[in-house]
């Protein structure tokens, strides 16, 4: 368990093809992975699984592999440009939406709750446990959680402070999270499926080399 202590950084799958040598070169391809993973988000936000009590969308799945992937600084980055994207009007939000008055919906914080979860899941990877489908489903459920701590209150913020709903705190948590409980589990042992793959199949490769 020391080699997965939760001290020290480890690589995350990004950084297996090296590091570019000069500044330039590296703040260039921090860019390129940032923009790759929001464009990611982007395309498993259209995506809309039917599930029994509400579709799963594949934008927390994007959310938490971006975050694996790249890191914890560059998995918040490429969520904060999917967010600026969204709010300038490119349609990258769920059902290709995107305008500044998102801000004003109660489903809102979630998307702000995002880039929260990448740096969570980053961090995690960032420590190894992305390794391990164990590991790697308790570091993604817990990333998971994250949007539900930031989405919950902005939700009732929007309901009850704007727009004079008067929803219970029983309401809200009816309205957003109950439906989403067991969407978010499957979407996390997706990711603990995917990102442990994607680190055998770098081994094997280095083993062939």
């Amino acid at each position: 368990m020391t080699s997965l202590a939760l001290g020290q950084r480890r690589p995350v799958l990004a950084d297996v093809f090296g590091r570019p040598s000069s500044r330039a070169r590296a703040f260039a391809v921090d860019a390129a992975l940032v923009t790759a993973g929001a464009a990611f988000v982007a395309v498993l936000a259209q995506v809309s699984v039917p599930l029994w009590p509400v579709p799963i969308t594949g934008q927390t799945l994007g959310v938490i592999v971006v975050g694996a992937a790249l890191g914890a600084r560059r998995g918040a980055a490429a969520l904060t440009a999917y967010l600026l994207a969204g709010l300038a009007g490119l349609p990258v939000f769920a059902g290709l939406t995107g305008t500044i008055a998102a801000v004003a919906k109660p489903s809102f914080g979630f998307i702000l709750g995002f880039v929260v979860a990448a740096f969570v899941a980053g961090w995690f990877a960032e420590r190894a446990w992305d390794r391990r489908p164990l590991l790697a489903f308790v570091g993604f459920a817990l990333a998971s959680i994250v949007p539900f701590l930031i989405g919950v209150p902005y939700m009732a913020f929007i309901l009850n402070g704007v727009l004079g709903m008067q929803q219970s705190p029983e309401q809200i948590l009816a309205a957003g999270v109950t439906p989403f409980l067991l969407g978010g589990l499957v979407k996390a042992a997706i990711a603990a499926v995917a990102v442990p793959a994607a680190w055998a199949l770098v081994r094997r490769v280095d083993r062939s080399r």
